[in-house]
């Protein structure tokens, strides 16, 4: 949502960061939270609201042209936080073709000067109920992904996704399971995401969160709000405006060690139809508000 009145529960507004203000110093733009902005204007409206980090995505990164993007990247002076996104790799049918794939994700987030490649795991192929080798058979991609990455210097993030999305899109659905596999790995090979929308309501999370330490490569934000929309892939939203307790989270991620870019990352059909600076501003006053102070 953007805000228009201050939502329930969140103190008075505040000012806007301005450009500069040391409070946005680890605050990224990831590009799904606006969009309808192309990467050149997902990177303008990052460096106008002062934001020194974006999280890229492979999709319009290719469409505007790999060595053309880190170039604009590079030009604008911003770090890239992450690329989005590699993984789906559940399926037997395609694991030539997936593999391939994040083998080129992997040359780009080298090229592009990122550490860390997100992996989603992928859900279950069609007519397949046997959730435990579907995880297995991730697992074993990512085995085989590991001495790729390692000789470009980039670390393999896994993403636990919220078991609304384990049957199609991520058969890993906690931060314990993203551990399990992992730690069968050197930290600097392969780490975890720790995305606030997935891992909030995980009975064990700050613990899990505790045991990940060095692993934590990734530390994404945004709400869970009710009621879901019909689409549940669009049901991110805001911070503050639904049931995400940011200053526990936060706190365990800090405590953890992680030092790193804070990515906001929003599905939701309202905030993308949005004016996109109308969405930055909004998000950089939430970021200071509800996150930054817990770092």
């Amino acid at each position: 949502m953007i805000e228009v009145d201050v939502p329930s529960g969140l103190p008075a507004r505040i000012e806007t960061p301005a450009p500069g203000d040391p409070r946005l110093a680890r605050l990224s733009l990831n590009q799904r939270t606006t969009a309808n902005w192309s990467l050149p204007e997902a990177v303008a409206g990052a460096v106008k609201a002062g934001l020194e980090s974006i999280g890229v995505w492979r999709e319009p990164l290719a469409e505007f042209g790999l060595e053309a993007g880190r170039a604009l990247i590079d030009d604008a002076g911003l770090r890239v936080s992450s690329i989005c996104r590699g993984g789906f790799f559940t399926d037997p049918a395609t694991i030539d073709a997936a593999l391939e794939s994040n083998r080129a994700a992997i040359d780009e987030t080298a090229l592009l000067g990122a550490k860390t490649l997100v992996l989603v795991a992928g859900g279950l192929p069609d007519g397949d109920r046997d959730i435990v080798g579907a995880r297995s058979r991730a697992a074993d991609a990512i085995a085989r992904l590991v001495p790729y990455a390692r000789e470009r210097g980039v670390t393999l993030g896994i993403e636990p996704m919220h078991p609304i999305f384990a049957a199609d899109r991520g058969v890993v659905s906690t931060l314990q399971q993203a551990l399990d596999i992992a730690e069968r790995f050197d930290p600097v090979e392969v780490g975890v995401v720790v995305d606030t929308f997935h891992v909030w309501w995980e009975p064990d999370v700050l613990a899990q969160i505790a045991r990940a330490a060095a692993r934590i490569v990734s530390y994404q934000v945004c709400d869970w709000i009710t009621p879901l929309p019909a689409d549940s892939l669009l049901s991110r939203g805001m911070m503050g405006d639904g049931h995400i307790d940011f200053a526990s989270l936060t706190a365990a991620v800090a405590a953890a060690g992680y030092t790193g870019d804070v990515e906001v990352e929003i599905f939701n059909a309202e905030v993308w139809a949005a004016d996109g600076d109308a969405v930055v501003s909004t998000f950089a006053r939430r970021y200071v508000k509800l996150v930054q102070p817990y770092l």
